[in-house]
């Protein structure tokens, strides 16, 4: 483990190296307590290609929300066969399933922030608690929220949050897969610059921010996976920060 000011060193020494070197110094540093985490979308594709270069047993999670575009699966499990990349599907907590169901079509319109939070931050907490490193593929330039992270952020439960791509810029990306001759994902070329959910996601126009159809006039910029909703593990306690009317999933949680 690391302590706070190592982290911080080295965070300082990396912003100057190459993802590729970040990469294989967390891999090598937490192997194989380490993960990484992809939405298989365009941006994607670059670090998913550095990680078939470097270590091809990285586990890659992907967070099926049964939202996604059939375009994003097939797109995954295109990549996944093709790349031989160490891919596991994560899902949200059988315990939501009645709630869910029950909200099917109005959940991720009417209150995001409760979906988002049930089908991606609770699955991969789950799945990175026995992790000591989590890789993600933000950048600086995509939000005002990434704009302020740093390549190596330690979580306050000690896990590692790698951000080798965070200097780089769309245009690194598209230079990247250019280079490489790397597939896009399949909505790429009809407007979709930024692709999660199909309720909240939609087509936008080139000189749009590659962002805008992403949660469009909502307020909403992040699922909560790189926010600080992440780091709380007691969904009750972000209530606030919900529309919804979770005092059912509380009795339920006090009943075990």
């Amino acid at each position: 483990m690391l302590t706070p000011q190592e982290v911080e060193r080295l965070s300082e020494e990396f912003e100057t190296k190459t993802p590729q070197e970040i990469l294989k110094w967390a891999i090598d540093m937490f192997w194989p307590q380490i993960a990484m985490s992809s939405s298989f979308q365009t941006q994607s594709v670059p670090l998913l290609h550095m990680v078939g270069q470097i270590n091809r047993n990285l586990l890659i999670y992907f967070i099926d929300t049964g939202y996604h575009f059939w375009e994003t699966s097939i797109f995954r499990e295109q990549l996944a066969s093709e790349w031989h990349l160490n891919v596991l599907d994560l899902y949200r907590d059988t315990r939501w399933d009645v709630f869910v169901r029950q909200r099917t079509r109005t959940l991720p319109l009417d209150d995001p922030n409760l979906c988002c939070f049930i089908h991606k931050v609770q699955p991969m907490q789950a799945a990175l608690k026995d992790m000591l490193a989590w890789i993600s593929g933000i950048r600086r330039d995509q939000t005002a929220t990434r704009a302020k992270a740093r390549i190596l952020e330690l979580q306050e439960d000690g896990l590692l949050k790698v951000n080798p791509l965070l200097n780089w810029t769309k245009a690194d990306v598209k230079r990247y897969a250019e280079e490489h001759n790397l597939p896009s994902h399949p909505l790429y070329e009809k407007g979709y610059r930024s692709v999660g959910c199909a309720p909240c996601t939609v087509a936008i126009g080139v000189n749009d921010d590659e962002r805008a159809g992403r949660w469009q006039g909502r307020g909403k910029t992040e699922c909560g996976l790189h926010t600080t909703m992440f780091a709380q593990k007691d969904f009750s306690k972000l209530k606030n920060d919900f529309q919804t009317d979770i005092s059912e999933m509380d009795r339920r949680k006090s009943e075990r």
